[in-house]
């Protein structure tokens, strides 16, 4: 599994001094990848008449090509009352699959006693999928992996004569069985069918990775869920393999195998996937080997630079390699992207939430068509009959998995979310152009190494002449160096190509960017553009192109000039028309728009700060697309749109604008505003203020009464826990219901799961002191690992908060 963000600004700005800039060059004047598709037994069609179909570059849908874009959301770790909404949330950051586990041992605790009820019901986790218009992958394991006891293996098999992950008869037998049953939930819920389901990952980690057995002892080694023949290559967690394995051969049969007895339970669908990295099992010419990337990975002894964050051909070379398939044959999909991690109880590394689109951006830029984020929608490991379902052999919290991910434990939208959702809504718009696009590396690629903090980090996809620069400042567990005046020099068959034309940007440390060249901007070609292109709105006759630029950018978009294209400002925008082509720029700060003519058709572009980029939600209304700003989040349920709010008041601009004035849920007051541009609305709720009441019991100990309900306009009550210690828990009746490894930042827990049966009641917190030498201290940011010169162990809790967080609706009729 793997890995996450103070909002700071890449800033691009121009330099006039050419005689600084430094130029870079790359030729774009490679052959494209070779397309071929008759290997692979892959793809399939629905009633509808629509048709996946896979080859060895990309995926297509209906022939067009298509980036997937892919969340992992545990069902069982989280309320199911709460599913439809969380959903909601994930598509509306540009998901359009959600992924999840089944795990064995919560459905078979007991063996032969099934449970598909409450928050294990997969049946209507999957229809609450296909209601919301995205699409499903189940991994049905057996093996699973997920930081759950024994990787999702139920207890039980230890006791039994067999061989776990083998041919065993006995084991295979058992397996068959929970596919059945798996089948049986399921059915009719399958793309052939109609239903949201794609795709299908056998196993997990097969012949690569394992978890420990629950059942162990203190202090005693680790012991793998592995067959005996596969344990001298079983690794902790992902990583690179020898690519040696004796068994290889009988890895790849055991995943045919149960190929077949998952299609035999039913399960049929385009796509079949299998963990390709380390070296790992997959069937041959029947599965996509999917890959990941975890640069803060909680499995190794320490933190260290991680080369996920530099360009490469993934294509030929995925990462993680050696892999045991010819990596031309397939699409570069990556599964796991680690967008977040774990902290277990010796290791606590910590996300920086910028490297979430940092690695997008390279993975990109590198030839990937496909995107998958472990996590994306963190949860809480639910307790069994017998024991908690968490991995507690390794050393994770009893409850917490929050995974520092896009979407928390409890629902809480994070930076990550917003900063990868600009290019998720790029690869929604324009992915189609971008997935046949060849990846081209500069000459200096191969040199560069992860601890080269001063070089520039770029790349292009390409077809023909035209295509997309990706740009990336960003190191995992470093700083890389303020890159200053650079300019780009693209070379190909129609000629050199300076982005800027005059002067240089600058791009800031941590930073990472994406610029279109030659691009046919609705009949017109654009050159280039300093800002990155995000999405496109409005409706087919009307189109708009949207833009972002960084804090501090003037953004610059030159277009070729022809006798029938005309460019015209509408709001701030400065046009100047040169000999060959139009220069046309916009504010710093803020919002401009200008319009494009071609003839008789035309089509407006607007660009906006990023600030302003983060604060966007895409939605579709009346067969047109427009783009909400708020700072809520916004959830999007035909023409009624649910916002979540940390404040009393909430502010709303639409664009294009709507001639409408909304309706409002009752609690809420709305007023409107004139704006050239948007439509601009103001809501206001009653604020809620709960009084906080606690006490301290002893030393460790401290308790927070909790608000005696949730007003109708309350989503959720956040409890918030500023602390210095090691470990924190907190009880509901005497019973474990939150925990949380000490990692330097705020605990938050959302409430409302605990409602209404914990109305009033006392929530007890146990603390624990953080003391001198232990072992995740280096993990940590310098700033919060305290000062033990004092005391060899420490104990703080500085501030208990209580804070609603607001809920409303507004409808377009």
């Amino acid at each position: 599994m793997k890995n996450t963000f103070l909002i700071a600004f890449f800033l691009l700005s121009f330099s006039g001094l050419n005689s600084q800039n430094k130029v870079y060059e790359i030729d774009i004047n490679v052959p494209p990848v070779k397309i071929k598709s008759d290997h692979l037994k892959l793809g399939g069609s629905n009633p509808a008449g629509d048709h996946i179909s896979v080859n060895n570059y990309f995926l297509s849908i209906n022939n067009k090509p298509f980036i997937p874009v892919t969340g992992e959301f545990h069902y069982p770790r989280y309320p199911n009352a709460y599913w439809d909404e969380s959903i909601k949330k994930m598509k509306a950051g540009g998901i359009n699959v959600v992924a999840t586990y089944v795990f064995w041992n919560i459905h078979e605790e007991n063996q032969g006693q099934f449970l598909w009820e409450g928050d294990r019901n997969l049946r209507r986790f999957v229809e609450l999928c296909a209601e919301n218009g995205v699409y499903a992958i189940i991994r049905i394991g057996p093996f699973c992996h997920g930081e759950i006891r024994n990787g999702g293996l139920p207890d039980w098999l230890l006791g039994k004569p067999l061989t776990i992950r083998s041919n065993d008869p006995v084991y295979l037998q058992a397996v068959e069985k929970l596919y059945s049953e798996i089948g049986k939930q399921i059915k009719g819920l399958y793309y052939k069918d109609g239903g949201p389901i794609i795709g299908i990952q056998i196993e997990n980690e097969y012949q690569h990775s394992a978890s420990p057995w629950g059942l162990m002892y203190p202090g005693q080694p680790y012991d793998w869920t592995a067959a005996e023949q596969d344990l001298a290559v079983t690794q902790a967690g992902v990583g690179v393999a020898e690519g040696n394995n004796p068994y290889a051969g009988m890895g790849n049969d055991h995943m045919k195998i149960l190929k077949t007895l998952a299609e035999k339970a039913g399960m049929i669908t385009p796509l079949y996937t299998a963990t390709g990295w380390g070296y790992a099992a997959i069937i041959p010419n029947e599965s996509i080997p999917v890959t990941s990337a975890y640069a803060y990975p909680f499995w190794t002894e320490k933190k260290d630079l991680s080369p996920l964050f530099l360009y490469k051909n993934m294509h030929a070379d995925p990462d993680y390699s050696p892999v045991r398939y010819v990596p031309e044959d397939y699409p570069a999909f990556a599964a796991e992207l680690g967008s977040g991690i774990m902290t277990v109880y010796t290791r606590r590394p910590i996300v920086d939430h910028h490297s979430m689109d940092a690695l997008i951006n390279r993975c990109l830029g590198s030839g990937a068509n496909g995107l998958g984020y472990y996590m994306y929608h963190g949860g809480s490991t639910s307790r069994g009959d017998q024991y908690f379902y968490s991995d507690e052999a390794y050393g994770l919290p009893k409850v917490s998995y929050d995974f520092q991910a896009p979407i928390g434990e409890f629902g809480q939208v994070r930076d990550g979310f917003h900063r990868l959702k600009l290019i998720h809504f790029f690869t929604g718009e324009f992915g189609h152009l971008l997935a046949p696009m060849t990846g081209i590396l500069p000459k200096n690629t191969a040199a560069l190494t992860p601890d080269n903090l001063t070089e520039l980090r770029y790349a292009v996809r390409a077809k023909g002449d035209s295509g997309f620069l990706f740009i990336n400042n960003f190191q995992d567990d470093a700083v890389m160096a303020d890159q200053s005046n650079i300019q780009i020099k693209i070379k190909s068959k129609t000629g050199d190509l300076l982005i800027p034309e005059k002067g240089g940007f600058n791009l800031k440390s941590g930073e990472n960017a994406i610029s279109p060249f030659r691009f046919d901007l609705n009949g017109a070609l654009l050159n280039y553009a300093t800002a990155q292109l995000m999405t496109k709105v409005g409706g087919a006759n009307d189109p708009c192109y949207v833009f972002f630029a960084p804090e501090g950018v003037t953004p610059e978009f030159v277009f070729a000039k022809a006798k029938n294209i005309k460019i015209s400002n509408n709001s701030g925008c400065t046009i100047v028309s040169q000999k060959n082509s139009w220069v046309v720029t916009s504010g710093e700060k803020g919002v401009s728009e200008f319009t494009v003519s071609v003839g008789k058709t035309q089509a407006k572009v607007l660009v906006m700060d990023k600030t302003l980029a983060l604060q966007s939600w895409q939605v579709r209304m009346d067969g047109r697309t427009y783009l909400f700003f708020s700072e809520a989040t916004v959830l999007q349920n035909g023409k009624t749109f649910t916002l979540h709010s940390a404040d009393h008041i909430t502010d709303v601009r639409v664009y294009p604008k709507i001639n409408k004035l909304p309706e409002v849920s009752k609690d809420a007051v709305l007023n409107a505003a004139d704006n050239p541009l948007m439509s601009v609305y103001q809501i206001r709720l009653p604020k809620v203020v709960w009084q906080m009441n606690t006490r301290v019991v002893g030393q460790r100990k401290h308790v927070v009464t909790l608000p005696p309900n949730l007003p109708a306009h309350v989503h959720d009550a956040y409890l918030t826990i500023d602390y210095l210690g090691d470990t924190a828990m907190g009880f509901i009746d005497g019973e474990l219901v939150a925990d949380e490894f000490y990692k330097g930042s705020p605990w938050q827990i959302g409430l409302r799961k605990f409602y209404p049966a914990a109305a009033g009641k006392e929530m007890v917190f146990y603390f624990r002191p953080i003391y001198k030498g232990a072992t995740y201290l280096p993990d940590l940011n310098r700033e919060d690992v305290p000062d033990f010169s004092k005391s060899d162990q420490l104990f703080e809790v500085r501030k208990i908060s209580l804070s609603p967080g607001y809920q409303c609706e507004i409808k377009f009729n």
